[in-house]
Order: structure tokens, then C-alpha cells, then sequence
């Protein structure tokens, strides 16, 4: 049994390169409001896409599209929040070319759903086009070959005349970050101070470490309540109790990762503190080796350490 913190996988299981670049990184501060980046015109509202949300599309439009800008126009209205471009989102993609109506590219609808976070895609016109979209909704995005692609990052099946149509179904979309009621720091914990971006920085403080599991919920989310079995999404830093040296780090690997609540999923201890937990919710964890690695050293952790984790709760993803 693997009891080792690991990265399960990104969600963006798309193995093509179009839709593999669109794996972006998850960083950015927490915004409020939502500014779209394009509005639609009439080379979006010429696209239609037959078929139920979240099932393949059959995508018409009268071709050669040439826009000169960035358009953007909504195909099934969604009844969910606004999507800020700093979120993490989940969706399935139908990518054409615009200029023939040749499909280049499309998610797995049956799969898994790309994942990603708006406005760090490599795509310009998607980052435009998607941002403040509503979690339900199908949108078709037309942009120009300049929105689309660099001469060194265009593929070879599309020509700079080309334009790009891509239509977007959106499953879901989980926080960027902590977010309730900030809680009285509990004594015998190391202080977290957060940055703009959220991520946490880590004090030690000198101290025999405590010999059993403790937990302290440092913001209080309003979410549902994980539950055992449940896969949640998370960004966290490792800290050794000895010395504070950083040892793991999603937030420095640059995206959030998703966590199975079963045994054998991560270590007891991790999972202890994220079962029961709100969504929305930012935990820090002291945790004993019994309930780590015990007495076998892995990677950068060494044998018998205790660790310490400063966890964000963003979202419930099955």
C-alpha cells in the first residue's frame, strides 16, 4: 500500500496536443467581480451546437469565419455562479478550425473532463473568451489566428489565416482558495501568514513536537462536508516540524491536486484532517510519524519526522 502524499493526476486526461495545452497552471489571487475579456458578434452568434450539455456537440457554422476579434456567445445559458478567470474549472472542449469547419481536436465526452484555470491557458482568445462564463453553460468562443497561436506554438494542421471556434460545455468550477470565516489561531500550532495569492507561508516554533495528531481549522468554509470516499480538490504545503524546510507543495508545483478520502490514498494523518472538513475550509495539521511515514525516511522527509500541513479545501470533485 502506497501511503506516500502523491499527485493522483491531473483531470485533464485530453492526450492530444491542442487539448493538452490546456492543462494551465493554477496560481492568482482570489478576485472579486468578473470582467468578461470579449462579447459576441457576429461571427460567434453564426456558430450552433446541436446536442445535450455535456455530450458531444454536432457544431455548424458557415465558413470561412474571419473574425478580427475575440467573440464570444453563449449556447445554453447556465443557472451557476460566474466564472472568475482565476478559478479552477472542469469542462469539455470541441475545438474546429474556422476557416474549413474541420474538427481539430475534442474533449473525451464520455471521460474525464479537462481541467483548468482561465487565465493561465497559453490559448489568449480562450482566456478571453471564457472568463465570467457560468458553470452550466455551453459557450462558443471564434477568435482570430493572432488570439490563437504563436508561429512557434501553432500547429501544423491550422495556417495564420486561420481562425479557431471552440466550443465549451462547463461541468463545474471549484475556489481558487480558502474562503470563510477566519478562526482564532490555537497555541502549540506554527503561525501561517498567507500571501496575496493565498498560498501559505510557514513559522516554526521551538517546541517538542506533540506526540498525537492535532488539527486546527485556520478559516472556516461554509461548503459541503467531505465525507470518507469522497475525491476532494486541494492545494497544500508540507512543512518538517524540524528546521520548517519545505518537503511538498502543490502549490509550488503550480496546480491543485485531488485526493481520494480512502485508506491508502495518502498519509492517515492527511487524511484525518481533510475528512469532516468544509469546502472552503483552510486546516493545518501537526502530524506524528505514526500517523506519516513512520519510521522510514521518503524523499526529502526523513525517517521519523513530523510534518506539518497547511490544506485548502476548494472543492468536491466526486
Amino acid at each position: 500500500m502506497n501511503r506516500r502524499l502523491r499527485r493522483v493526476g491531473s483531470a485533464a486526461l485530453v492526450a492530444s496536443a491542442l487539448l493538452g495545452a490546456l492543462s494551465g497552471c493554477y496560481v492568482g489571487p482570489a478576485r472579486t467581480g468578473c470582467t468578461p475579456g470579449a462579447t459576441a458578434g457576429s461571427a460567434s452568434d453564426a456558430v450552433e451546437a446541436t446536442g445535450d450539455l455535456l455530450s458531444p456537440p454536432t457544431v455548424s457554422f458557415p465558413s470561412p469565419l474571419r473574425p478580427t476579434r475575440t467573440e464570444v456567445s453563449t449556447l445554453i445559458q447556465g443557472k451557476g455562479d460566474p466564472i472568475r478567470d482565476d478559478q479552477y474549472v472542469a469542462g469539455f472542449l470541441t475545438i474546429l478550425n474556422g476557416s474549413t469547419g474541420e474538427v481539430l481536436d475534442h474533449s473525451d465526452y464520455a471521460g474525464t473532463p479537462a481541467s483548468f484555470v482561465i487565465d493561465r491557458l497559453p490559448i489568449k482568445g480562450l482566456t478571453k473568451g471564457l472568463a465570467c462564463a457560468e458553470v452550466g453553460s455551453r459557450v462558443a468562443v471564434v477568435m482570430p489566428g493572432k488570439d490563437a497561436f504563436t508561429d512557434d506554438t501553432r500547429p501544423a494542421a491550422l495556417s495564420p489565416e486561420d481562425s479557431l471556434v471552440v466550443v465549451v460545455d462547463f461541468e463545474n468550477a471549484y475556489l481558487a482558495r480558502a474562503q470563510g470565516t477566519a478562526q482564532l489561531a490555537q497555541p502549540g500550532f506554527p503561525s501561517v501568514v498567507l500571501a496575496p495569492d493565498g498560498r501559505p507561508g510557514i513559522t516554526m516554533i521551538k517546541a517538542d513536537p506533540p506526540k498525537k495528531l492535532r488539527v486546527s481549522t485556520l478559516i472556516a468554509g461554509g461548503g459541503a462536508k467531505v465525507k470518507e470516499g469522497d475525491q476532494v480538490l486541494v492545494n497544500y504545503t508540507g512543512v518538517l516540524w524540524d528546521g520548517g524546510t519545505v518537503f511538498d507543495s502543490s502549490w509550488e508545483k503550480g496546480a491543485p491536486v485531488p485526493i481520494t478520502v480512502t485508506e491508502g490514498q495518502a498519509i492517515p494523518g492527511l487524511l484525518a484532517a481533510i475528512k469532516g472538513a468544509k469546502v472552503g475550509s483552510q486546516v493545518e495539521v501537526i502530524v506524528p510519524p505514526d500517523q506519516g511515514y513512520g519510521d522510514q525516511a521518503s524523499g526529502a522527509i526523513p525517517a521519523g519526522a513530523t510534518l506539518v500541513f497547511v490544506i485548502d479545501i476548494l472543492g468536491i470533485v466526486g
